[in-house]
């Protein structure tokens, strides 16, 4: 039975699952400089995947939207979580995106889609993957960047590790490492998720047979316990998977294949293992003007508690926080949001609706 928890804790408690499916709109076709890129390492494979290649020898994949770059007033890199890809829908309509002039840039991380995975993953190396597709790209000397969930942890690396780079960014549901040593014991003490990440984190380390074994195997079920759970999800996440045909989480054919397990496996150590900093030490890299760091959190998400999301928004005051009164762990699914959140981050508008009630 805590086996099981762990499971579905690794699969979908902290937000890891995949994400349900929705026609989202088509591509725009690779510009001009990506089909002739061979000497900044873009390369177009025949099906039309763009991918760049990095200093170490690896692809990464991407997919574009919005405005063409070259015509573009602001320049967004979206960082997908835990068994999504550069396929992930951010409910954004193309109309916003004309409106704001916005590039959007998706891409599969290490070891997901059709990007090659990295064995030697790190907090260093999830944002030295970003900044070189900023570069290999040309998106220019400063771009924003914008997490979801799991995606988060290198965004975090961002802020640290390249925050000269950084014109925004936008953290959205973002995950709680409870080995942040200055999560207050209050506050975590009592918090089921704190005891189960522990309890995963060290299968995923240590008994890596037996979890692979766990998510493989055909006698009891593991991942689909999650499907629709109400312990799992809001009520407004249930209204979107249940509008959503096709939910399902990462399927056991996918994860048969080792080497998407062990992609996965790294991702979930890293951003669940012990950090070389402590994001709650992280000063204000932007001092001179207002903040561009941004927070979003729904007050509904049974993922990430809001009292969390809260304590980190406080110890950080430079952040600006922003709650959806019913907002669960799929604020992406809803298109208001999306679109207050890409106006927040590049405009700096701070909408009323989501500022929070401390008082509750």
């Amino acid at each position: 039975m805590v086996f099981k928890k762990m499971v579905v804790l690794m699969m979908g408690c902290l937000g890891l699952e995949k994400q349900p499916t929705q026609p989202a709109p088509p591509p725009p076709p690779p510009p001009p400089a990506a089909k002739n890129g061979k000497s900044l390492g873009i390369d177009v494979e025949d099906c039309g995947t763009a991918r760049i290649r990095l200093s170490d020898g690896r692809f990464l994949a991407y997919t574009e939207r919005g405005v063409p770059k070259n015509k573009s007033n602001y320049r967004v890199i979206a960082v997908h979580g835990f068994g999504s890809s550069k396929e992930m829908n951010f409910m954004v309509s193309q109309d916003l995106l004309d409106e704001l002039n916005i590039y959007l840039l998706l891409f599969d991380r290490a070891g997901y889609g059709e990007s090659d995975p990295n064995p030697k993953r790190s907090l260093k190396s999830e944002a030295s993957d970003i900044e070189e597709l900023a570069d290999k790209l040309q998106l220019g000397s400063k771009f924003y960047v914008l997490g979801v969930s799991l995606g988060c942890y290198p965004v975090w690396s961002c802020l640290k590790r390249i925050p000269d780079r950084l014109a925004g960014i936008a953290l959205v549901v973002p995950y709680i490492n409870y080995k942040w040593p200055s999560l207050p014991k209050n506050l975590i003490k009592d918090d089921y998720r704190k005891g189960l990440s522990r309890w995963t984190l060290f299968v995923a380390c240590y008994t890596p047979r037996l979890l692979y074994w766990w998510l493989t195997q055909k006698l009891f079920p593991s991942s689909t316990v999650l499907d629709r759970n109400p312990a799992f999800f809001s009520r407004k996440d249930l209204e979107v998977l249940k509008n959503t045909p096709g939910y399902q989480l990462l399927s056991q054919n996918k994860i048969r294949n080792r080497s998407v397990f062990d992609s996965l496996r790294r991702d979930f150590i890293v951003a669940f293992g012990k950090w070389d900093f402590d994001p709650m030490d992280l000063t204000n890299p932007y001092p001179q003007k207002e903040s561009t760091v941004h927070i979003w959190q729904g007050y509904e998400d049974k993922v990430v508690p809001f009292q969390l999301q809260r304590y980190v928004s406080s110890k950080l005051p430079w952040i600006r926080y922003h709650e959806v009164p019913d907002g669960g762990h799929l604020l992406v699914y809803d298109s208001a949001v999306c679109e207050a959140i890409l106006r927040s981050l590049v405009l700096g508008e701070d909408p009323p609706l989501y500022r929070p009630e401390i008082a509750n």
